[in-house]
């Protein structure tokens, strides 16, 4: 029985390794990248940024343009009504503060269609980055034998061997020579009467 006993223990041990090395994960094989420096180094991020940096200038120079006169008919009709020092607007002047806070509504409605369009394309530009950054994140994982990629922002030190900044960004210069700037229209707002 004893010996039934140690026989059985033996093949137990002897099994350990084998079970063991089934259950083995690969050594992690790790490549960081540094997706700051690829999105402002990269050639068509670049000219995007540029288009967007102009498309905020006309914006801001926009609701400039739409305040001024709003600014300046403002101060007439506070005029106006400073004038009548508390007695009640005719016909005319109340005509004329309903015109406009009707074009105060306008431009203000205009200025956040604008905020928002650049905000879309904002959005839109990141979006284009995106899609074309992830399958080159696996293809440059492949040439490099990594089998994990970092973000250097998550790390806390690396050494430049397994730094593969450069190749993310050759790649992506050269699957996105252009960016589109500008996002497809929003959807327009339906209201459905019952």
């Amino acid at each position: 029985m004893k010996r039934l006993l140690i026989s059985a223990s033996l093949a137990a041990v002897a099994a350990l390794p084998s079970a063991a090395n089934a259950q083995a994960i690969p050594p992690a094989i790790v490549a960081v990248v540094d997706l700051d420096r690829v999105q402002t180094e990269c050639t068509a991020c670049k000219t995007a940024r540029d288009a967007l940096k102009a498309q905020v200038l006309a914006q801001d120079n926009r609701e400039k343009a739409l305040a001024g006169p709003l600014q300046t008919e403002q101060q007439s009709l506070q005029t106006a009504v400073d004038a009548l020092k508390g007695k009640d607007p005719d016909a005319a002047l109340q005509a004329r503060i309903r015109t406009f806070q009707t074009k105060m509504q306008s431009a203000q409605e205009e200025a956040a269609r604008g905020r928002q369009q650049l905000q879309r394309n904002q959005t839109y530009i990141a979006q284009q980055v995106q899609t074309k950054l992830n399958p080159i994140y696996t293809q440059v994982m492949q040439r490099r034998g990594a089998n994990i990629l970092v973000e250097q922002g998550a790390t806390l030190a690396t050494t430049q061997t397994v730094d593969v900044t450069n190749d993310v960004l050759a790649a992506l210069n050269a699957a996105m020579p252009t960016i589109s700037v500008t996002a497809p229209a929003a959807p327009a707002n339906t209201t459905q009467g019952r």
